[in-house]
């Protein structure tokens, strides 16, 4: 199928189906006319993709664990390769990190607010 074939199957546009191409993710043949053919197991990847960007990994993290998933009927479904067990632990660690920080940037702008309104009043 090419690229449009793709977009449509998938929900993803094309601009999106080239990126993941870029970072390594999707690798479609190249026909003599330079244009990309994708297999029917594409459509399954950029799903397998979205998933995993869904899960808030960067795609250079789903391009080492992209192998380690498979489906179960509708559901995408991580093995237990040593790969994914520990990058999802250490995205885990990074994600609650970035949620921390979050919540003290939160806590100063909400000090701050108050302290504007409160000067306002």
């Amino acid at each position: 199928m090419r690229i449009g074939d793709l977009a449509h199957a998938t929900g993803v546009n094309r601009r999106l189906l080239r990126y993941y191409e870029e970072q390594g993710l999707l690798r479609p043949v190249r026909l003599a006319n330079g244009y990309r053919q994708y297999a029917d197991k594409d459509v399954a990847a950029v799903r397998h993709i979205r998933t995993l960007l869904a899960a808030g990994l960067p795609t250079a993290v789903i391009a080492r664990l992209l192998h380690c998933v498979h489906d179960e009927g509708e559901r995408m479904v991580p093995s237990s390769c040593p790969a994914m067990i520990d990058n999802l632990r250490h995205e885990r660690a990074r994600i609650s990190e970035t949620i921390t920080q979050l919540q003290a940037s939160q806590q100063v702008l909400e000090e701050m607010l108050a302290t504007a309104l409160s000067a306002r009043a």
